[in-house]
């Protein structure tokens, strides 16, 4: 499912547009539905219908605010959380934990949602002019988060040691985290000088560059520890069967969730027009 799968993400993500929020939405929506059945699993009852729908809506809304067809005002979003609350009162009532099932269902929706849409706005972010650019602007990120997974998996086997927080995750070890990091690092040059430079017109400074890596690849290993801390708190192995042997959506995409937004806040940070660039 990988083989088909990744190439027809990266060709979503070329194209951007509606197929990239039809794509994001409906992996906001899966990923939504795996969230509130591990809450359920741990005790909560989330209003999941409605948390479902509202998470794939956002990519969508994210998609017509850019185009400038749909505005949606803040207080819509603020409005939209406070009409969770009032149907929680009807739907789940005093002995369903309305508190927690309206705090579960908006977070569910803002945890798949809301951090899979900066996956659309890394993809017209203002640096990124032109298709070329776009594309990259986006694959970047997942590019390294792939790195850094890697480069964890294959340090920690390797060197072993330490754990690094056993309670949370058992398999994960201090120098697989350093490795990681150190290869997130060296992915970062070589996508920046092989890719963005000569076809996006796109840089970092050398420091820039530590700092995007070494960044980019600690947020990539704190979302899958944060997934892994909810699928302990539920008691499950995976967040769901959609890819056989690798887990659901959410294990999938748990770092990327993390890595999408900062990286958004970091290109504004550290990105800049490469040298001779127009």
């Amino acid at each position: 499912m990988a083989l088909i799968g990744a190439p027809l993400a990266i060709g979503i993500i070329w194209i951007g547009g509606a197929p990239l929020a039809t794509m994001l939405g409906a992996l906001s929506a899966v990923a939504a539905w795996e969230f509130y059945r591990m809450a359920q699993a741990g005790g909560a009852t989330p209003l999941a219908a409605i948390g479902v729908v509202l998470s794939a809506c956002i990519p969508i809304g994210v998609h017509g605010q850019l185009l400038g067809v749909l505005t949606v005002p803040m207080y819509a979003w603020v409005l939209s959380v406070l009409a969770v609350l009032g149907l929680a009162i009807w739907m789940r009532g005093v002995d369903g934990k309305p508190l927690g099932a309206a705090s579960t269902t908006v977070f569910g929706a803002l945890y798949t949602g809301a951090t899979l849409s900066f996956a659309y706005v890394l993809r017209y972010h203002n640096y990124a002019v032109g298709e070329t650019a776009g594309a990259l602007s986006v694959l970047f990120p997942v590019v390294l988060t792939w790195a850094s997974d890697t480069g964890a998996y294959f340090s920690g086997r390797l060197i072993g040691g330490r754990k690094l927080i056993p309670s949370v995750s058992p398999g994960k070890t201090v120098a697989g985290a350093v490795g990681g990091v150190l290869v997130t690092v060296a992915a970062t040059y070589a996508f920046t000088y092989g890719l963005l430079v000569p076809k996006a017109q796109l840089a970092f400074t050398p420091t820039g560059i530590v700092v995007f890596g070494v960044a980019i690849s600690i947020i990539a290993q704190v979302g899958d520890l944060a997934e892994s801390l909810l699928k302990r708190e539920a008691g499950v192995k995976d967040s769901g069967t959609l890819f056989p042997g690798h887990g659901g959506v959410l294990d999938r995409l748990d770092s990327l969730f993390f890595v999408l937004p900062a990286a958004y806040a970091l290109y504004d940070w550290l990105l800049i027009p490469a040298p001779g660039a127009r």
